[in-house]
Parts: structure tokens; sequence; C-alpha cells
């Protein structure tokens, strides 16, 4: 199978470009986009300021026959009906069943004529959700239309490309059954785990959105880093909620996964009685913190020393700490990461290096508003390395 580097493709969901930036790389910016499709007004926008296309808009109403079909289809469909996060409606939400209408884009086309690789992307649960039948579902209708599809997505992962984020992600490959036939069994190969620091993606100049800590943040931030110097144990593998200490009632009434951390709270107050004691009262807790501020959660073994050497979220769950080579997903719901050596939060370039786009990618909205527009993106290199291993892989050579 060939394609050429001015292969042509289509950027569906497309989102402020992230297939399109990702196409380009592969290609060497060579490959031609027929036409973007996304209904948000401000990533249209932003897609438009940085590529000169206006993306369509809802997705309902494109007439493929105005078109030729594209050798590629790119496609970060809907995902929030798919996620842990919310409802998990799949297929009973309208937006999941947006899926069907790339099914349709495509169909229209003759069977040798219709697009060469299929290459989409949604959130990992999607794999699991409903038990199995979503993924069979989107499995079948790719299939029915004349697809050879890999049999499980691929889990990826910024870290996996040297990207000190976590963000997992299922990747959906897929090539007209003429073209390839034979089973698809490619192994993504990961970088190893915790190689690229942080500190890779800071950027002290271009501060535009980051936001430093309050007082009162550092304040609380202070007494934890305190707690984690002071009890007899580095490493901690549950959530630690305070207000457990010295409690004795009974939890028999609760979920197991409750009492587990609230036994193993229980247990840490007892194991550092007297320093906790005098911990509580020297910090005020109870008195001054918020519940949610009274919840900690030390995930980085024993790899760092100190809250300041690690990756700090502010959460509704409680204040969460990653090694510095682990930054927590970036979301539409902007939960920024911050950054404790700086002791502010990421900045909107920093939000996009975390996305792999390039530095000269323009946002012209507020932050707030570039930082969602980059919760709901795709990495651009997870995109860039699976598709062209998956051309490798498939023996399809990119050609002048």
């Amino acid at each position: 199978m060939k394609l050429k580097k001015n292969f042509t493709y289509i950027d569906l969901f497309a989102g402020i470009g992230g297939f399109h930036c990702a196409m380009d790389i592969v290609s060497e910016g060579k490959a031609q986009c027929i036409y973007a499709s996304e209904i948000d007004e401000m990533a249209q926008k932003t897609y438009e300021d940085n590529f000169g296309i206006k993306p369509l808009g809802d997705i309902r109403k494109i007439d493929p026959s105005l078109y030729k079909a594209p050798d590629v289809v790119c496609a970060g469909f809907p995902c929030q009906t798919f996620s842990k996060a919310g409802k998990q409606d799949g297929f009973k939400d309208p937006r999941g069943t947006l899926f069907k209408e790339i099914i349709r884009l495509i169909e229209y086309y003759g069977e040798k004529d219709r697009p060469k690789v299929l290459l989409l992307e949604n959130v990992r649960n999607l794999i699991s959700h409903d038990h199995g039948y979503t993924w069979n579902t989107i499995k079948h209708e790719i299939e029915k239309i004349g697809y050879n599809i890999i049999n499980v997505p691929i889990v990826a992962s910024p870290k996996d490309v040297g990207v000190p984020q976590l963000r997992d992600r299922a990747i959906i490959l897929a090539v007209r059954k003429d073209l390839f036939d034979k089973p698809i069994e490619m192994k993504f190969v990961r970088a190893e785990k915790n190689t690229t620091n942080i500190q890779t993606i800071v950027d002290k100049k271009h501060l535009d959105g980051a936001r430093y800590l309050t007082e009162q943040q550092i304040y609380i931030l202070d007494c934890w880093n305190d707690f984690i110097k002071g009890i007899n144990r580095k490493i901690i593998g549950f959530p630690i909620w305070s207000d457990e200490f010295g409690e004795t009632y009974s939890i028999k009434h609760f979920p197991v996964w409750k009492q587990d951390i609230i036994n193993r709270s229980r247990k840490l107050y007892i194991e550092n009685k007297s320093f906790i004691d005098e911990w509580l009262k020297k910090w005020k807790v109870r008195e001054t913190f918020t519940p949610t501020n009274r919840k900690f959660e030390w995930q980085v073994g024993g790899k760092i020393n100190s809250v300041y050497d690690g990756i700090i979220q502010f959460r509704p769950s409680g204040i969460r700490v990653k090694q510095n080579t682990e930054s927590p997903a970036l979301v539409a719901m902007v939960h920024l990461p911050i950054l404790g050596k700086e002791r502010r939060t990421i900045s909107v370039r920093e939000a996009a290096r975390l996305q792999s786009f390039p530095d000269s990618f323009k946002f012209n909205e507020k932050p707030q508003s570039a930082f969602k527009q980059l919760g709901n993106a795709v990495n651009v290199k997870v995109i860039s390395t699976i598709f062209s291993m998956f051309l490798e892989y498939i023996g399809c050579k990119l050609e002048d």
C-alpha cells in the first residue's frame, strides 16, 4: 500500500486541531485537509487562526457529495458520554450517536473509493463501557463498511511518548480490507516510565494564564509538607483522611473501598499518635481547613521528599501530589496542575506543551478558554507517533 506525503484527510470533531498538527508532522507538512468539522465556535476560531481553514459546523449537516473521498479520516468523537467523569450513558446519549455520522460520511463513497485509513480517538473507558457492548458495536459498524480494524484499541498516554502527562486515551486504527487483510496485532512501544521531568515543559517567560499560590494555599501545603516529613513512613498507598484520626465509630455500613481508606487512615494515626496530635493542634487543621483540604493523596512513592518537589492539584477529593514526571491529565474542567517548585499553576504555553502543540500555536482567547480547549484536545505526539507506527505496520510507505 502506498500513500503520497500530500495525502488528503478530513478532521472530524476537530477541536482546535490536534489531529491537524499530527498529520503535519507525519507528512512533513504536505498533507492536505479537505475539510474540518467542529461545532464549538471558539474552537472553530482557534482552528482557523492557526490553519487558515474554518471548520464546518454540525457534522450532521455535512454533505459528503460536495467533497472527494479523503485518504485518511481523523476523528476524536465526543467522549463525555463514555467517560468515567460523566453519566456513561453511551449510545443512549445523543452525543454517543454522533459516531454514526462518521460511518455515514465514509459509507457515502463506493467501497473502492472509501478512505484508506481510519484514525479515531476516545477515552479509555470506551473499551469497557457497558460491559464491552459499546466497543463491540463500534468495531462491528466499522467492519461492516469494509474495514479491517484493530481488535482492541491501543491505550496510550503522553507519558508513553516522552511527555510528562498522565492521560490515557483509546486509539482506534482501521484500514480498508482490500488494502490490508491480515489481523492487526500492532504492539505499541512505550517510553520508559518517569523519564521526562515536568521542567521540560516549563516556560518562565510566557506566563499567560498562570496563577501563583495564595497565602492560604501555601499555608495548607506547608501543613501537609510538615505532615509528610514528620510521620514514620514515606510511602503511602492510600488517601489520607485526617478527619478519621482518633475516630472509633462503626464503619460497617460503608462501602468496602471507603472502609479501607478509613481503616488505613486510623492505623496511620495510631502509629504516629504523638506527632499527629501535635500536628493537628499546631496547624489548626480541624478548625481552619475545609473538609476537602483535610484530605491528602501522596502519590509519589518515595521519589520525592517535599510537597513542593512534586506536581500538585487542589481537587474536590482532596489535595493530590504526584512526582514531577507525572502531570495529571489536562481536562476541560480546568483543575490546573500546580508546579511545586514554581508555586504556581501552569501557563497556557505550558499546557499546550503538555498536549504537544508547537510553541507557534496561537490562542487569541482568554486563558480560561484556552485551557478548556487544550483539555478537550488530543495529544499531538500520541497521535502522530501511533499513526506513523500504524502506517509502517500495514506496509504503507509515504512517498513524495
